[in-house]
């Protein structure tokens, strides 16, 4: 193999207009369910009819949204039978739902609603054993394993348990999922305090969520559960919204970009009063600006919920169409649609930037993707330029007149490496542009999300002969 060095002087600029998945969640299954994880099976009102199938169809075909949250208790999916087998029953009937959610495009995520609980016992904490959790969500992996498209939700708001312990529960969890097949499904990892963004990085336990990893030690997939409202008391049953979650995302965003890691709000809502469609707008205006780190957004909620319920999401049916209401349209929809800046600063280009050490290498690894301007060859030097993002879109600037090298565009989707294959440019050669289709997941790790737009410009220093 034969080696040379060169510096290469680059910048790069990220923009991510909006997080995304934006979506709502279908409720129903959750209804019942207390915060001490009881949920009466008598209580479950499954979105199956109009209330559920025409809403999801009506949010991912009229509105766009792209993910849909469905609520289901432990109890429903075995039947009040705790440790034992899926209930045939009761699954065909909650698997109708992710049907019909599955059926829209959407991904639809699948969120056991009970709180780190079954019946006021706290999970591998003097309640149900780790084993019986473990065997709940390996039968669901087992059963959308080949199902891209789900999100596991491992529970919805754990609260007053121990967060060490816990966290070891949520790894033999992931290791279950992933060891069932479902291998690139996101997963959702919450901590305690109900998820609350304004203490999740501080005892709320995500330094211990991050030590979770996959099997083969990456965190790939593996988001921060994220929940937060806006009124007294962060339960989301008071009218009026007292609290500004600005402050509480901005922090937690800087902490996820520190750690170089992701979250994803799973729940938030508040009501229709004059005091949420100030404060609600601004806090979902604000994490959409910092799309870098916040994967999506689902609000609270539809399905089930009568349009009087004071969280309600659920459209009104208004000359056989579906209607949004004011909370929907001007604080979920617009601040997505119209989402400008990511919250990542751009940086300038015709600043000074420290040069960075590459070596060249000749590779018998062909690139996936290469540029009009010269296709890569396996008896080629390329570079491999760890970007640390998923990247939709690969540009070459222009380069000083001086430069000997012209550096090509060729990437690998979804990899957090890409290769760049360098070219002598000519008096004909103009800088291209390379689309690179990009996974649609969102990665757990340093990885930025698809659509973003990696801006690489610089000279070569020493001439390289190809």
């Amino acid at each position: 193999m034969h080696f040379k060095t060169f510096f290469l002087l680059a910048a790069a600029r990220i923009v991510i207009a909006k997080v995304q998945f934006l979506g709502v969640a279908i409720a129903g299954g959750d209804f019942g369910c207390q915060i001490d994880g009881s949920c009466p099976l008598g209580s479950t009102q499954l979105p199956l009819g109009n209330d559920g199938v025409a809403q999801m169809q009506h949010f991912v075909k009229d509105d766009g949204v792209n993910i849909l949250r469905l609520p289901i208790s432990w109890q429903f999916l075995v039947n009040n039978k705790l440790g034992g087998d899926l209930d045939s029953t009761n699954l065909a009937k909650y698997d109708r739902l992710v049907e019909a959610c599955l059926t829209t495009g959407a991904h639809c995520m699948i969120d056991i609603h009970n709180f780190a609980r079954w019946n006021g016992g706290i999970i591998g904490q003097g309640g149900p054993t780790d084993d019986q959790f473990v065997s709940l969500w390996k039968q669901l992996a087992t059963k959308y394993a080949d199902t891209g498209n789900v999100v596991f939700e491992l529970m919805n708001e754990p609260h007053d348990l121990d967060i060490g312990i816990w966290a070891n529960t949520l790894q033999k969890v992931v290791t279950a999922i992933r060891g069932a097949g479902a291998t690139s499904q996101m997963i959702l990892l919450p901590g305690t305090n109900f998820d609350s963004a304004a203490t999740l990085a501080t005892s709320g336990g995500a330094e211990q969520l991050l030590d979770i990893k996959n099997p083969d030690g990456t965190t790939d997939n593996l988001l921060l559960d994220i929940h937060k409202y806006l009124d007294k008391d962060n339960s989301g049953t008071h009218t009026q919204c007292t609290t500004d979650n600005t402050d509480a995302f901005t922090s937690l965003a800087q902490f996820l970009r520190e750690k170089g890691r992701k979250g994803f709000i799973s729940e938030t809502g508040a009501s229709k009063d004059a005091s949420c469609l100030t404060a609600f707008c601004a806090q979902n205006t604000l994490i959409n600006k910092n799309a870098d780190v916040f994967v999506g957004l689902v609000g609270w909620g539809a399905g089930s919920f009568d349009t009087s319920y004071i969280m309600s999401l659920t459209p009104s049916r208004q000359n056989g169409q579906l209607v949004d209401n004011q909370l929907m349209t001007q604080c979920l929809l617009s601040t997505w649609v119209n989402s400008k800046d990511s919250g990542v600063k751009d940086q300038d280009p015709t600043t000074s930037l420290p040069s960075i050490l590459f070596s060249t290498f000749y590779s018998t690894r062909t690139p996936s993707t290469t540029s009009a301007t010269k296709t890569a060859k396996t008896s080629e030097p390329v570079i491999t330029l760890d970007i640390d993002s998923d990247t939709s879109v690969l540009q070459t600037a222009s380069l000083p007149p001086s430069a000997t090298t012209l550096i090509i565009a060729a990437g690998t989707p979804g990899d957090e490496s890409y290769s760049i294959a360098l070219a002598t440019p000519t008096a004909t050669q103009v800088p291209t542009q390379t689309q690179v289709t990009a996974s649609p997941t969102a990665t757990g790790g340093g990885s930025s999300a698809r659509a973003a737009l990696l801006l690489i410009w610089g000279c070569i220093l020493l001439s390289l002969p190809l």
